[in-house]
């Protein structure tokens, strides 16, 4: 734990969380206050119907610079949002609900829009709706404040499957 963060209500640039609903043990974060919702990198994002409702079934990099770790998740469409980046570019996105985990213990449900951030540099992008759920302080000259986790422990035994040739020409 780092000293300056005692009271962990302060989170550095870039943080590691869970994201368990989703079955993502570990997953790098770019704290962006800038960003009004977070966002997940998502590809092959198929809307299905699942007990007369509406479903989003997609796969995921949870690792960056790791193109052979792939999740696939299934869950409940929020909403359907148009978001514009930062680049100023307009995106019609699906919005699902998960709860975040941190290395504090502190979970709570945050709103995510599906994109693929696949040129990104993080996988997920923690917005100001999460944080101010829980009335976080940011301090952008550090970074992973609450910690770093084993990656090679947690995706040992994670759902996780190696992607074939096929499925990365789709991508």
């Amino acid at each position: 734990m780092n000293k300056t963060n005692s009271n962990n209500r302060i989170l550095g640039w870039r943080e590691w969380g869970v994201l368990p609903d989703l079955a993502i043990p570990a997953i790098k974060m770019k704290v962006d206050t800038g960003a009004k919702t977070s966002a997940l990198h998502a590809f092959h994002i198929d809307r299905i119907r699942k007990n007369r409702q509406d479903w989003v079934r997609f796969a995921l990099r949870p690792l960056q610079r790791n193109h052979k770790k792939v999740i696939t998740c299934e869950t409940q469409i929020l909403d359907e949002r148009v978001v514009t980046d930062s680049g100023g570019h307009k995106e019609s996105r699906y919005v699902i609900c998960s709860s975040l985990q941190l290395s504090t213990g502190l979970q709570w449900d945050i709103e995510l829009t599906l994109t693929d951030r696949d040129n990104m540099r993080f996988r997920m992008l923690l917005g100001r709706q999460a944080l101010q759920a829980q009335d976080f302080l940011v301090n952008p000259t550090l970074s992973y404040c609450l910690g770093k986790p084993n990656i090679k422990t947690l995706y040992a035994t994670a759902g996780v499957h190696s992607q074939t040739p096929d499925d990365k020409d789709r991508s």
